[in-house]
C-alpha cells in the first residue's frame, strides 16, 4: 500500500462500489465523490444462536451475485461504470471477510478498476461524519466486537478508551441468547428496556476511560429465570450504557470537544441514545448520530471510505490486498480530516 499526495481538485465525479462482509451482513453500496448514495443493498445472517462464521460466509457467497446485481440495477449503471472498487479488509470474521475480498478482487480485475481495501471501523466513522456533518467530534464507536472512544489527533484517530474484554454488542447478544432470543438480540432487548420498572444491582466496571462488560454479562445471565425479565433487561442495559456514557464524559472533559458522534450497530439503540443525549445536554455538547440504516453494517460506508482513500492517493495492488482480521484503527493514516 502506498499513500500519494492528495488529489484535492475533484473536477470529475467518481463512483465507487463498496462491499461489506465483516460479519453478519453482506452489503453493496454505490456512492459518488460528492457523497451521494446511488445504491444500498444488503442481506443479513440471522440465527437462533450466535453468528457462526462459516455459515454466515456461505450465505454471503450464495447471495453475493444477487446483491451486487440489485445494487447496480438500483443505481441504473453497469459494473464497468464504477471507477473504484472497495471492500472491508477488517477487522472481522475471517471466512466472511474472504467472501467480500474475493468478490471485490474479481470485479476489479475483470474491469480494470483500482481496488481499495478499507478499515471497517474507520468506515463507520466516516459515514457518520458524512451523514451528520460532524466537524471534529469525540467518537463513540459501539458494535458487536468493538467498543471504543476515539478522537482525531496528529493525523490519526486515537483510541482514548475501549473495552478490556468483550464488545458491547457481543455482550448484549450473549445476554439475549440466555433469555431465549435469536441473533441479533440487541433490538429486542432495547424494546424490553423501556418496560422495566425496578433497578437491580449488577456489576458496573469503569476504569478511567476503559470499560469491562464480562462481569455484568455473567451476573445478568445468572439471574435469568430468577427475577422479572423486564427489570433484568432494564438493569443490564442501563448499567452497560451508563458505563459507556461515564467513560465518554470523562474523555469529553479531557479532549474538550464540542461534538459527540455515536456510530456502529449499537448506536441504533434508543436507550443508549437517550442516556448519551442527556449527558451531552448537561455539558452543552452537540450529540450526533446517523440514520439507523447507516449505524448497522452496510456497503455504503465501505464505498464512501473507498472514495476518500482513492481521492487522496491510496493504491493497493491485488497481491497486497489480503484481509486483516485484527486491523486496528490507529494504524490508518487520515489525510482528509
Amino acid at each position: 500500500m502506498e499513500i500519494m499526495k492528495p488529489r484535492m481538485v475533484l473536477l470529475e465525479k467518481k463512483i465507487c462500489l463498496g462491499i461489506e462482509s465483516t460479519a453478519h451482513t453482506f452489503g453493496v453500496g454505490i456512492v459518488d465523490s460528492k457523497g451521494k448514495v446511488i445504491a444500498d443493498k444488503r442481506i443479513s445472517f440471522l440465527s437462533d444462536g450466535g453468528i457462526r462464521p462459516q455459515e454466515a460466509a456461505k450465505k454471503h457467497l450464495d447471495n453475493a451475485p444477487k446483491i451486487i446485481k440489485e445494487a447496480l440495477d438500483e443505481a441504473k449503471i453497469k459494473i464497468s461504470d464504477c471507477d473504484i472498487v472497495s471492500f472491508a479488509r477488517g477487522p472481522g470474521l475471517g471466512p466472511c471477510l474472504k467472501v467480500g475480498a474475493t468478490c471485490a478482487r474479481a470485479i476489479a480485475l475483470k474491469n480494470g478498476k483500482p481496488l481499495i481495501p478499507v478499515n471497517h471501523c474507520l468506515a463507520h466513522i466516516e459515514i457518520g461524519k458524512l451523514e451528520t456533518k460532524a466537524k471534529d467530534p469525540l467518537i463513540v464507536y459501539v458494535s458487536g466486537g468493538n467498543t471504543q472512544i476515539i478522537s482525531f489527533k496528529d493525523g490519526a484517530y486515537r483510541v482514548f478508551g475501549e473495552t478490556l474484554d468483550i464488545g458491547l454488542g457481543n455482550m448484549l447478544d450473549s445476554f439475549g441468547r440466555a433469555l431465549g432470543y435469536g441473533f441479533p438480540a440487541g433490538p429486542t432487548l432495547d424494546e424490553i428496556y423501556f418496560r422495566g420498572k425496578k433497578y437491580l444491582f449488577l456489576p458496573y466496571t469503569v476504569k478511567g476511560t476503559d470499560l469491562a462488560f464480562a462481569g455484568l454479562e455473567t451476573a445478568a445471565k445468572r439471574l435469568v429465570g430468577k427475577t422479572n425479565k423486564e427489570n433484568l433487561v432494564f438493569s443490564t442495559l442501563h448499567n452497560a450504557f451508563a458505563m459507556l456514557t461515564e467513560a465518554t464524559e470523562r474523555a469529553l472533559a479531557y479532549t474538550e470537544k464540542t461534538e459527540v458522534l455515536l456510530v456502529g450497530g449499537v448506536a441504533a439503540s434508543k436507550a443508549l441514545r437517550n442516556i448519551m443525549f442527556k449527558m451531552c445536554i448537561s455539558r452543552n455538547t452537540k450529540f450526533l448520530v446517523p440514520q439507523n440504516k447507516f449505524c448497522v453494517d452496510n456497503g455504503v460506508m465501505i464505498a464512501w471510505l473507498g472514495i476518500l482513500e482513492y481521492l487522496y492517493g491510496k493504491k493497493t495492488e491485488i497481491g497486497s490486498s489480503q484481509i486483516k482480521q485484527r486491523m486496528r484503527l490507529e494504524e490508518e493514516k487520515i489525510l482528509w480530516a
